[in-house]
Order: C-alpha cells, then sequence, then structure tokens
C-alpha cells in the first residue's frame, strides 16, 4: 500500500535517467469500484504544469520516485478527461460526505493500492489523525503511533472507501461515478439535512444543488435551523426556490416562506400554482407556535352519512405523495366536524357499514390560536397520531400529526436546555468544545478571577498594600455563588410553570423565598467567620511582635477584613434574589416573543451584576479602612 502524501512532490525520471519534474498530482478514472490511476500531473521545469498518460509512459514508482518508459523528447503530454479527477486538488484537505456514516468529514491523505505492476488503484480516504501526521513527516507518524501503542491507545487508520465518498467542492454533473458508488440523493432526507448542517458554508449550496426538486423539498423540511433553510432558498433562482416551496408540505413551506424577507415570500408565493398558495397564505395568517400554523389540510373527511365503502374509495383515490393517513373524519353538510374513525376499523368491517356508527362522536380537538406546546403535549398524552383542529363552530379545518408534535416537543427540549445553560449538543471533540462546557459549568470561577485581581489593585491603590485585597477576593466566591444559584431558581421556576399556570407561585411568593434563603444562608456563614475570627483574636497580639504572636496577629487582621468582605458578599447575595423578579419577567416576555434566550447569558449577565455590586461596597470599604 502507498499513500499520496508519500508521492507528491518525488521526483520523475525519463528513461534515461534524467529528472524532467516533481509529482504535482495523480488523476483517476472515476467510473469504477476502485479508480485507477490513469494520469500522472508533474511540475516540470520553471513550475510548468505537465499531464502524461500513466498507462503509457510510467515504468516504475515507489516512495520515493518515479521512472519512466521513454525519453523526456519522447513524452506527448494529454489532458484530463469528462470522467478523470484530480485527487490531490479535488480531494486532498477537501470535505467529502461518508454515505455510509452519514456524515462530513475531511479527507487528511488517501490511500492507494499497489497491484505489483505499474497499476496503483484508489482505495480511499483517510480521514483520521494518521493522515495528518503523515503528511507532515513518515517518521513522526511512526514514532506517534508507537507511543500511543505501549500506552495501550493505538491510532488506527480511518479509511472511507471511495464508493462510499461523495464529491462536493467540484462540479460532477459530467462525472460517470460507479455504478456502486452511493451518492447524496439514495439517502434519507434527515441525513441529508444533518450533512448539510455540518457543512461549511460555502459547500451548502453546492450540495444542495445536487438534489432534485423532491428531494431538496424533502430535505429541506428536515432541517432544524430555519434561518439555514432560508439561507439556501435565497441562494437559489425564484423558479426553482418557487418550486421547492410547492412539493413541501403546506404547514413546512409556511415555516420556511415566515423566515423569508416580505418582498422575496411575495414573489416565490406569486410563482406557485393557486392551491399551493392558497394553503400556505392560510397558514401564514396563523400567528407563530400556535396549532394553526403547524397544521396540514392534507387529510381524508367524509360526510356523516356514508358508508365504509366510502371511506375505501376514498382512500384509494388519493394521490400520491398524500400526508399520511391514520384517521378518516366525519363531517356534516357545513364541514363540522362530527366523529373520527380509525383506519383498522374501516378495513375490518363491512363495506356496507354506516360511518357513523364506527366513529367516535366527540373526539379531541384544538383550536387554531392554541399553543403548539399544548397540543403536542395532548398528542402524546392521549397516544394520539393526530388532532384534528377546528374553529369556534367546528368547522374542520386541517390536523396536527405525530410527527409535527414531536419536532415541537424536540424544540421546546432543546430551549429549555438552551435556558437552563445545558451544554448538551456541543461537540467534545472541539477544543471551541471543551472551552465552551468549561465556561458554562465554571462560569463563576472565571468571574472570581477577575473579581480577585480587580480586589488586590484596589487594596494596593488605596494604601500600597495587596493584604486586605486576598482576604476580600476570599469573601467574593459568596456573592458569586449567590448570583448563580439565584439564576437557577429562576430558571427552574420559570421551566416548571407556565404564566397562566394556578399552581405557580406569586411573584412576591416567589421574590421573598429566594431573599429569605439567601438571608439565612449567608447569616449562617457570618456566624462561622465571626466565630474563628474571635478564637483568633484571643491569642493575637499587637502587629510587630515576636512570632508566633505576629502570625496569630496577621490572621487575625486578615480574618477582620474576612469577615467585612462575607458582610459585603451577603448584601450582594441577598440584592441578587431581589432582582429575581426582574429575570423572569423578561424570561416570559421573550417566550411570548417568540425569542430564544440563552440560559448561559443569564448567568453571565447574574455573575456580571453581582460582581459589579460587591466591588462597589468593596471599594467603600477599602476607602473607610484607610481613613
Amino acid at each position: 500500500m502507498i499513500y499520496l502524501s508519500q508521492m507528491l512532490g518525488n521526483p520523475v525520471y525519463d528513461l534515461e535517467g534524467e529528472r524532467i519534474g516533481r509529482v504535482s498530482d495523480l488523476g483517476i478514472a472515476t467510473g469504477e469500484v476502485f479508480p485507477r490511476v490513469t494520469a500522472l500531473a508533474v511540475e516540470g521545469p520553471g513550475r510548468t504544469p505537465l499531464m502524461i498518460s500513466w498507462r503509457k509512459y510510467v515504468d516504475a514508482f515507489d516512495e520515493d520516485e518515479i521512472s519512466l518508459k521513454v525519453v523526456a523528447t519522447d513524452i506527448r503530454f494529454s489532458y484530463l478527461q469528462p470522467d478523470e479527477v484530480l485527487i490531490a486538488r479535488d480531494l486532498l484537505n477537501k470535505q467529502i460526505v461518508d454515505t455510509r456514516g452519514m456524515r462530513v468529514v475531511r479527507v487528511n491523505d488517501l490511500k492507494l493500492s499497489d497491484t505489483g505492476t505499474t497499476q496503483l488503484r484508489l482505495l480511499g480516504a483517510e480521514v483520521g489523525p494518521r493522515g495528518i501526521l503523515r503528511s507532515l513527516s513518515p517518521a513522526l507518524e511512526n514514532v506517534t503511533c508507537r507511543v500511543a501503542t505501549a500506552l495501550g491507545h493505538p491510532i488506527q487508520e480511518k479509511i472511507i472507501a471511495w464508493n462510499y465518498m461523495d464529491l462536493l467542492e467540484r462540479d460532477l454533473s459530467n462525472v460517470k461515478l460507479s455504478v456502486s458508488h452511493k451518492t447524496l440523493d439514495e439517502l434519507h432526507p434527515a441525513d441529508i439535512a444533518d450533512i448539510i448542517e455540518r457543512l461549511d458554508p460555502r459547500l451548502r449550496g453546492q450540495v444542495f444543488a445536487q438534489l432534485d426538486e423532491e428531494m431538496a423539498a424533502e430535505a429541506m423540511a428536515e432541517l432544524d435551523d430555519d434561518e439555514l433553510a432560508a439561507k439556501l432558498v435565497s441562494g437559489m433562482e425564484d423558479a426553482a426556490a418557487s418550486r421547492v416551496l410547492s412539493e413541501m408540505d403546506p404547514d413546512d413551506a409556511a415555516e420556511l416562506v415566515s423566515e423569508l424577507d416580505y418582498e422575496r415570500a411575495e414573489k416565490l408565493l406569486s410563482l406557485m400554482g393557486v392551491n399551493d398558495r392558497r394553503a400556505i397564505s392560510q397558514l401564514l395568517g396563523y400567528r407563530e407556535n400556535t396549532a394553526g400554523r403547524i397544521m396540514t389540510q392534507e387529510l381524508v373527511a367524509l360526510n356523516e352519512s356514508g358508508k365504509v365503502a366510502d371511506a375505501v374509495a376514498a382512500l384509494k383515490a388519493l394521490e400520491e405523495g398524500f400526508e399520511s393517513v391514520r384517521y378518516v373524519y366525519l363531517v356534516d353538510d357545513e364541514r363540522r366536524i362530527t366523529g373520527v374513525i380509525t383506519l383498522v376499523e374501516i378495513i375490518t368491517n363491512d363495506p356496507q357499514t354506516p360511518l357513523k356508527s364506527l366513529a367516535t362522536s366527540e373526539p379531541l380537538t384544538a383550536s387554531p390560536e392554541d399553543d403548539q406546546e399544548d397540543v403536542a403535549e395532548n398528542i402524546a398524552k392521549y397516544n394520539l397520531l393526530a388532532m384534528p383542529v377546528v374553529d369556534e363552530e367546528g368547522h374542520l379545518l386541517g390536523i396536527v400529526t405525530v410527527d409535527d408534535a414531536l419536532e415541537v416537543l424536540q424544540e421546546e427540549h432543546e430551549e429549555d436546555l438552551q435556558i437552563a445553560g445545558s451544554t448538551a449538543g456541543v461537540s467534545s471533540d472541539s477544543r471551541g468544545g471543551l472551552l465552551a462546557q468549561l465556561l458554562s459549568s465554571e462560569m463563576w470561577f472565571f468571574a472570581w478571577a477577575l473579581g480577585a485581581m480587580i480586589c488586590c489593585l484596589m487594596a494596593d491603590g488605596f494604601d500600597g498594600d495587596f493584604f486586605p485585597g486576598f482576604a476580600l477576593a476570599a469573601a467574593l466566591p459568596l456573592a458569586l455563588r449567590g448570583a448563580d444559584a439565584m439564576a437557577s431558581y429562576v430558571i427552574n421556576n420559570y421551566l416548571e410553570y407556565d404564566e397562566d399556570d394556578d399552581e405557580a407561585p406569586t411573584m412576591l411568593g416567589f421574590t421573598l423565598k429566594g431573599v429569605v434563603v439567601s438571608a439565612v444562608f449567608s447569616a449562617v456563614v457570618l456566624l462561622v467567620v465571626a466565630g474563628i475570627n474571635n478564637v483568633v483574636s484571643v491569642s493575637a497580639q499587637p502587629v510587630g511582635a515576636e512570632p508566633p504572636y505576629q502570625y496569630a496577629s496577621l490572621l487575625a487582621e486578615f480574618l477582620k477584613t474576612l469577615m467585612h468582605g462575607y458582610q459585603l458578599a451577603a448584601c450582594a447575595t441577598v440584592v441578587s434574589f431581589l432582582t429575581a423578579p426582574l429575570y423572569l419577567m423578561a424570561l416570559r416576555r421573550r417566550d411570548r416573543a417568540s425569542k430564544d434566550t440563552s440560559g448561559v447569558a443569564m448567568r453571565a449577565t447574574a455573575l456580571g451584576v453581582a460582581l459589579a455590586i460587591f466591588l462597589a461596597l468593596a471599594a467603600g470599604l477599602l476607602a473607610g479602612l484607610v481613613g
């Protein structure tokens, strides 16, 4: 086996041993399971690029050099063919899609198979750390692998075979891939959406352009980020974007259109068919995060006077791609819902059985203005596959399906995690992910480090001595941990109780509970510190006495300042809990406005406010001590 990194830069010699250049790339024919190397790209004298046929001219090769069959004057240069790609240019250090693992990876090296002749084939891409080490130095790779193996953690190769690779950064519309090559359009739409979300932004449009309109619509509906979906649509031509929206379910299309600017949305809607435009426009008429916005109008509704045979005929007449049917709904002559029947009941009963005799006469329904989370919770609570949405007079408007309900519950869960400050979903494999987790979980420590430095600088500025600053810095964690506890107290209350929940505590009760608990805790800490201070002060002598009394006196001075510092921290903690209602009201106001709130940002704000209060009080204390 040989790797591309071992061949790039190697000298190329003709039949007489004259050097004609160095290897700059290898070309492969893509129409095979394991593509043959068909072309050799050489950088000649003066950095002149040359392309020659591998089969016709290469006589031998190894990890050090390539020898040709002819002298330099007999070489005839060629060009890259339509079914060929240059693997260093088009694959190395590029992102590809692993269609077997459904993930986006970066190619660190390429593995080639030496068959013992001059024939060379591409086996796959190395996407692990060994490819990076090898490109730096083969010796470095060997040493690192040996050390890792000795430590019991061997570094394995991570090879993705060619037939599971999909190329992204080059237009391959004219390149014939192998018959067994699994490409993006063969994946499930949810996997495609996941891949697109992980790609570099500059590649997303290229990948999306490879999909046909039906697959593009299905993948668009699976995207978790509505803003990303809107950006993809914005990068498409109007006609193509309009056709993709028409392929989407009306509720998904309405959600996407709501993310576009008004002029763009109107233009795309105007290019749609009348029925598609009407369906989307009707959904856009409802407020965000309501049942009306997420319902679909693709359902089977029959007159209550019908029979089972009528229901079977209606189901058989449905168009391909119709929203999955779970129930048949019965309506009267004015389309008011009167019952619901499951498909099992229709299939297992006689064709002449009246539908009304099989129906549940009082089905659970929702109003189009109901909160989508409440509707989703009811679907989960009562084990429904869909819930009909009706107006005030009972007219059937649409249904909310179980898959939409699951999406709502997942979104609400993720929002709750975000408000709670969770780092779930942050990759721990990256330095940024580890740093984000550390900052989130131990944010108070970083605030303390900053505050401790400021306390010492303030103490030095007042009387030229850092010593009081150390004592104040030792008391600061009480104020910061108190602010952190206040943020958690607010978040827990917000997540547990809705604003209109009868069991939710009043704002006054919420405030008093927090203040009382924080005051009691602070008082306990102050009593402990005061006790230690009194014990040490009894044995202390004036500063300047001989040891060990001098050290006791210094300790007494430290504890005296520390006592004052804890008093300041206790005040800052109580003030933090007094501001808790402001944070709770802000959370609820942002929720009503359908705005996301970060728990990490909220905690950072609470810590910043507590630190500012403590430092302001500490400045007053230091000024008093000097005076």
